[in-house]
């Protein structure tokens, strides 16, 4: 199958020669591979390698940590590449950057330095979520008690990506009153640190997902990022970048499930003619297409304005949102184009439909973002009001 995930991207000139190599790179070391280890399960800690050594787990990061320094733009762009071959490597890597992102925007010079001695060796994981506080970090029990000039933290983490496998583990532990927590950077050697037996899922086997246990582990208070309580807005903050990272992969997937779709189409032929002589599949398929185009504009113009220094976490939100239910869409659709070829694994759209369903579901479900965006925009309306209005309603 051709990829045709590049074709007319507005991009920097100077990104072109990226893009071609994650091209070269993804069509030669990955795409290939998926299917069969998708199939097989396991940590493709290889492939990671492999990127690492091309400097594409690093790219956003900053060129003094040993990152790319590359637009947020950009960076996602080539996560949309590599998910059109292989979207487990392409959630490793953006799970990646959200471990990192709270040591670069919030921790230490001292801190930033380890992190730079470290990110090329393997990937991290983000621990947020519990398995009673999946939508709610506020109300997450696993805590961090000082003791002795550092620290000491017990509970379990729930549903992490990379988990057992990943170099360091950015996590959210009380440090006070429920609601207050702080960042941990804790390196997975760290003893009372255990991992949990993979979860069997529908889709995505090539990307463990376990539980994250802290059993009295001792953590220097240089593990500490940024100040303590200040662990909620650290966390929010990362998740924001972390949805366009997950908007930008399920765009990638779905452009994967299309253009399969649209080879199909034209090569199968039913009543004299290629089905996509047939106007209920070359609609289908258009709608298909204007749902990627619209998508990946979208997740673009979200970056940009990060990169520019404004807000934009209710554009991620709607980023996150429009992409991965375009994405359950245009992979459920790429399947009814193949009809009962699309149900079976010979043909890869069945894999496709059942990897972009979680998308509708991690760093933040669905239903989330729409309580995010609602409240945006209330909050919007409310600042037009005058003072005097908005007290006379309280």
């Amino acid at each position: 199958m051709a990829f045709r995930t590049t074709v007319d991207r507005d991009v920097p000139e100077s990104a072109r020669e990226l893009i071609e190599l994650v091209r070269t790179i993804s069509d030669a070391e990955l795409a290939p591979r998926a299917s069969a280890h998708e199939a097989e399960g396991g940590f493709a800690g290889d492939v990671f390698g492999l990127l690492a050594r091309a400097g594409l787990t690093t790219l956003p990061m900053p060129e003094e940590l040993g990152g790319g320094g590359v637009s947020f733009p950009v960076y996602l762009q080539v996560l949309e590449e590599i998910a059109a071959r292989w979207v487990t490597i392409a959630l490793g890597i953006s799970v990646h950057t959200l471990a990192c992102g709270p040591t670069w925007r919030h921790g230490t010079q001292q801190q930033k330095e380890r992190l730079a001695t470290t990110i090329d060796r393997g990937v991290g994981a983000y621990c947020l979520s519990e398995s009673h506080a999946g939508s709610d970090p506020a109300a997450s029990l696993s805590r961090a008690v000082a003791s002795g000039g550092s620290w000491v933290a017990t509970g379990t983490k729930a549903w992490i990506t990379n988990a057992g496998h990943a170099e360091f583990y950015t996590s959210f532990l009380r440090t006070g009153e429920p609601g207050s927590l702080s960042c941990f950077v804790i390196p997975a050697d760290t003893p009372g640190v255990s991992f949990g037996v993979p979860e069997t899922k529908m889709g995505l086997k090539g990307s463990p997902t376990a539980t994250v246990t802290f059993d009295a582990a001792a953590l220097p208070d240089d593990t500490l990022i940024g100040a303590v309580g200040q662990g909620l807005p650290i966390a929010l903050e990362a998740l924001d970048a972390g949805r366009l990272g997950v908007a930008a992969i399920a765009v990638g997937l779905a452009q994967s499930a299309l253009d399969y779709a649209v080879d199909y189409a034209c090569d199968r032929e039913a009543f004299g003619s290629t089905i996509v002589d047939y106007q209920g599949v070359s609609f289908l398929l258009a709608d298909m297409a204007a749902a990627v185009e619209s998508s990946r504009a979208t997740y673009l113009a979200a970056a940009r304005r990060m990169d520019e220094g404004k807000s934009f976490g209710r554009e991620a939100s709607i980023a996150k949102l429009v992409a991965t239910d375009a994405a359950m869409k245009v992979t459920t659709d790429a399947v009814q184009v193949l009809g009962g070829a699309g149900y079976v694994s010979d043909h890869p759209v069945e894999r496709y439909m059942r990897e972009a369903k979680v998308m509708q579901i991690f760093e933040g479900t669905n239903q989330i973002q729409r309580m995010v965006i609602g409240r945006h925009l209330a909050k919007s309306r409310y600042a037009q009001i005058p003072k005097a209005q908005t007290e006379a309603r309280s």
